[in-house]
């Protein structure tokens, strides 16, 4: 069973071990740029992304993405990135910006 975790502090190594239980050593992320705070963990971005609506963040705010825990590489491929009305037409994050925060949450927070 998928466990997600909450994140606005570095994560602790069973953290990390619980998060990427699901994919190996893989972990689907959603990012609140704003907050700077993540889930982790989960079997979809989309369980993700409700346990951070529920924490009071703004759904124009997350992002999905993912991270290889061994590399520490990121991708930004997630079905909650489709996104019209932000000018992100697909399931990758098109933004150079948005990409830079969501790297800086990541890295301070599991990697």
């Amino acid at each position: 069973m998928p466990t997600i975790i909450l994140k606005d502090k570095k994560a602790t190594k069973e953290e990390i071990e619980k998060m990427s239980y699901e994919y190996g050593r893989y972990i689907k992320v959603v990012v609140d740029i704003e907050k700077k705070v993540l889930a982790g963990g989960g079997q979809y971005h989309a369980d993700e992304e409700k346990l951070l609506l529920e924490y009071g963040c703004k759904q124009e705010n997350l992002w999905g993405a993912g991270v290889d825990i061994d590399t520490s590489a990121i991708d930004y491929d997630s079905m909650i990135n489709i996104r019209q009305s932000q000018n992100n037409p697909s399931r990758i994050v098109a933004d150079p910006e948005i990409r830079k925060k969501i790297d800086e949450i990541i890295k301070n927070l599991i990697v």
